[in-house]
């Protein structure tokens, strides 16, 4: 099987890792790929936002399945595109991916299927903006509708905050989505999807805020793990029943079902799970975290969505223990990054490329923020974490930071989801 992977980042560097163990994989290509990805896959360049673009590149490469990594591109139809040239896609349609692009949609999809999530209200008018946020507080919530990378959150109890926020996306026409604050840990479950039938992944959870202990601003990930020892049993069965498949069916029902990879963000609140967000596509870093236990196949799994074969695919096999992803991210970010600094240490065991180039004297460079993820496994969670941290030592990025505390309460023992 030929497979195309689309992304340049750490999550496409764990996938294109996953495919190349697959016996069933006769050519691999990352498009564009990163200097770590180059070394697994061959490397072309491609305008990711751009279908037309992508489906060149997957029809002249004779590719027999196309595997989206980012966001961008699924929203922009890019899945459409390349469906439409007669190529298999791992990845929805650009009407299914708005659960991504547009959050007012994703609500409407939820209040529809009954699926437990926050109260919200969008604004698109300034002159609205101080109404809705007095329906809201003491701890405002403020999301930008469409895409941001991880970034357009703000979760605050200062109202003045709250505001600024708010009309930063307003003035720049982006329209604003108020949350009521839902208490609780929150965790992440992948679940293939084939229109119909889905297949949960191991539950995982990621650390947005830049700083050790939560502090800071919201980035794309500084890191995650998988399992989650304090979820509750049969956290992952109930999850798929009251949220996920109400959701696929749901999108089904409205003429556009669900092909690829869907990711709900959840709360585990004093009320159950609820919903903070979907995405369309594997997330990042937890991907990274969940891959590396995965067992079976990656591309068969991947092949049997795109073809509606979900339903008949084995049962999922994965190894023990636990895995630790930590990003180290460069001087700048979530600001503006410092880049073009030498990377040493990128090639060994566990790194996983996001923002790096290759320099034509053959030295890796960083490119961007969250230049690489480091990840480990173990037989738990403290095991794990030695050995990331361990890996992480090995690298050098002049003026990089990580946080320190990935996984840390929860290899403590010290996260009790509310009874």
């Amino acid at each position: 099987m030929r497979i195309l992977v689309i992304g340049a980042g750490g999550r496409e560097h764990a996938i294109v890792l996953a495919l190349s163990k697959d016996p069933s994989v006769t050519a691999l290509a990352c498009a564009p790929g990163n200097a770590g990805t180059a070394a697994l896959a061959e490397p072309y360049a491609v305008n990711v936002a751009d279908p037309a673009s992508v489906t060149e590149l997957a029809t002249s490469w004779k590719a027999d399945l196309v595997v989206f990594g980012p966001e961008t591109p699924l929203v922009a139809g890019a899945a459409d595109a390349v469906r439409a040239a007669g190529i298999a896609c791992f990845g929805p349609s650009k009407e299914a991916a708005r659960i991504e692009g547009s959050k007012a949609f994703a609500k409407d999809v939820m209040v529809a299927a009954g699926v437990p999530t926050a109260h919200s209200e969008t604004v698109d008018n300034p002159a609205k903006l101080d109404a809705a946020l007095a329906r809201f507080g003491p701890t405002w919530v403020v999301k930008d509708d469409g895409l941001a990378g991880g970034k357009g959150v703000l979760v605050t109890s200062d109202f003045d905050a709250a505001r600024a926020h708010a009309l930063t996306l307003l003035d720049d026409g982006h329209p604003v989505l108020l949350e009521s604050f839902l208490d609780g840990p929150e965790a992440s479950l992948f679940c293939l999807v084939d229109g119909s039938t889905v297949v949960p992944l191991l539950p995982a959870q990621d650390f947005k805020r830049v700083g050790d202990e939560d502090a800071g601003p919201n980035t794309g990930g500084m890191g995650a793990y998988a399992p989650l020892p304090w979820a509750p049993e049969g956290f992952t069965d109930s999850v798929v029943r009251t949220v996920v498949q109400p959701v696929v069916d749901e999108l089904a029902e409205r003429g556009t079902p669900f092909s690829g990879l869907l990711y709900a963000g959840l709360a585990l609140t004093s009320a159950g799970p609820q919903v903070i967000e979907f995405n369309c596509r594997f997330g990042d870093p937890e991907t990274q975290a969940v891959l590396s236990l995965l067992h079976t196949p990656l591309a068969g799994l991947l092949n049997a969505v795109a073809h509606g074969e979900l339903a008949a695919a084995p049962e999922l096999e994965w190894e023990s223990g636990a895995a630790v992803t930590v990003v180290v991210a460069a001087e700048g970010y979530p600001g503006r990054p410092r880049v073009d600094d030498v990377i040493t240490g990128g090639d060994a065991p566990g790194v996983l490329h996001s923002g790096t180039r290759r320099r034509d004297d053959g030295a890796v460079l960083s490119a961007g923020g969250r230049v690489l993820s480091v990840v480990a496994t173990g037989e738990d969670l403290t095991a794990a974490r030695d050995e990331v941290y361990r890996r992480v030592a090995g690298v050098r990025l002049p003026g990089s930071h990580h946080r320190l505390d990935i996984a840390l309460r929860a290899s403590r023992g010290e996260i009790t989801p509310p009874a």
